[in-house]
């Protein structure tokens, strides 16, 4: 057990770590902060605070998808840290397999989830050919942030600035918070 001396008291971390995730466990599930406040007897505006000092960004649900790309690895990193919901970047390579590997079945079903999935979200960034950012536009009830990489089809990887990712998607956090 990992006990403090501040002052008279003794204070065991791993007693506050645990009531810290009751009380994002109670509200990830959906119960208000009062609720909350209520159920484990603390003062509403802690747990306030305590999401304050915790929150990435507001807004709904942000996807990231990207195809052929040949810095996946750095794009991946920067939506990460930005606190993107949902990530999907594909080299030119990874995307053949993806399609080759695959009966025609099995192909449109895996397409058809990875739609129904990105349709819980609000705002799409979509990295791709200008066929492929059509498509998706008409497919997706979301607002979808279109970044034509080059005609259809793309022979190869291509660059993206992971920077301008990075303030393309610190827009929307802006925008919703």
């Amino acid at each position: 057990m990992d006990l403090l001396r501040i002052g008279e008291k003794m204070i065991s971390r791993e007693r506050i770590h645990k009531a810290i995730d009751r009380i994002l466990e109670l509200r990830e599930r959906g119960l208000s902060q009062q609720e909350v406040a209520n159920k484990v007897k603390i003062d509403r505006t802690f747990i306030s605070r305590l999401e304050g000092l915790g929150e990435i960004r507001k807004g709904g649900p942000i996807a990231v998808i990207g195809f052929p790309l040949a810095n996946c690895a750095e794009l991946e990193e920067v939506a990460q840290e930005e606190g993107v919901d949902y990530i999907l970047l594909m080299n030119d390579e990874q995307r053949w397999g993806f399609v080759t590997e695959r009966s025609g079945i099995e192909l449109f079903n895996e397409v058809m989830a990875i739609i129904a999935r990105l349709r819980d979200f609000s705002t799409i960034i979509l990295l791709g050919s200008d066929k492929r950012v059509h498509l998706f536009e008409a497919l997706l009830d979301a607002e979808v942030v279109s970044i034509t990489l080059g005609e259809s089809p793309i022979i190869g990887d291509r660059h993206f600035d992971p920077e301008e990712l990075r303030q393309i998607i610190r827009s929307f956090k802006n925008k919703e918070g």
